[in-house]
């Protein structure tokens, strides 16, 4: 259907206006069908925590969202995990093998200094297309707002594709309190401050999602989207949704 007027999206290859999906297990079978009809609607998929080590058919599964121009990458406590045991050269090895095209570079459950991610973006900037992430795992950590800016702020400097705001699957820390209510001064002052078209902010569920899609517009990059909420995710960014009903009305920060 065409006869509404309805806020406008980026479409095709976008570069913002993202959607970016977890995966931790979803059966090869299973995800070609969804895919055959949802592939539209859907960016970039996290394969999530560590679970690509261990997921059946990775291979497979990575050739098949590249199939529908999804950009798959493993998440970041696979990287952490590698940092950690002193194997980054072999997780290389195995993303080139794997044809991953994307790495995400994290410091959620483990400290990597600032200097360390940053010596690591520049020397892998070359070769992948690079997701930073600022904030920890760790609920009790708060972090400064002037801190979250400025390491959101020199990741993208020094070559990073977007930087994700950490909130975890369970929307419980990062920026968001334990309870799962948004840090709102939090986000205002990184919309405010920030080129908001290259953060992706983790909102796993709908009730997060309305939240970003009412403060930033329909075209905000939202991360952690559980694969079966992609529809219910679209239908909020074009104002189908009571939350968002309104949503053609207003002004949005994140344009086309």
């Amino acid at each position: 259907m065409d006869f509404l007027n309805l806020p406008k999206r980026t479409t095709g290859n976008r570069t913002y206006g993202l959607t970016s999906i977890i995966d931790v297990g979803t059966p090869k079978a299973e995800l070609e069908n969804f895919l055959s009809e949802y592939s539209h609607i859907i960016d970039i998929v996290k394969m999530g925590i560590g679970s690509a080590y261990i997921t059946p058919n990775l291979k497979e599964k990575i050739e098949l969202y590249k199939r529908y121009g999804i950009k798959p990458y493993c998440g970041g406590t696979l990287f952490e995990k590698c940092y950690f045991q002193k194997k980054i050269p072999e997780y290389l090895a195995k993303l080139r093998e794997l044809g991953i095209e994307w790495i995400e570079i994290s410091n959620g459950t483990i400290e990597i200094p600032l200097e360390e991610r940053l010596t690591l973006v520049n020397n892998l900037k070359q070769e992948f297309h690079i997701i930073g992430e600022v904030g920890s795992k760790d609920a009790g950590k708060n972090m400064p707002v002037s801190q979250w800016k400025e390491e959101i702020k020199l990741l993208l400097e020094a070559g990073c594709d977007y930087v994700i705001t950490e909130g975890r699957d369970s929307a419980s820390s990062g920026i968001y309190e334990k309870n799962g209510k948004v840090k709102d001064h939090l986000i205002k002052e990184l919309l405010e401050e920030l080129d908001s078209k290259k953060i992706i902010f983790e909102a796993p569920t709908p009730r997060q999602q309305i939240y970003f899609i009412r403060v930033a517009g329909p075209n905000v990059n939202l991360g952690n989207v559980k694969l079966r909420d992609v529809l219910i995710l679209e239908s909020q960014r074009c104002g189908l949704k009571s939350e968002t009903f309104y949503l053609e009305e207003n002004k949005c920060k994140l344009p086309l």
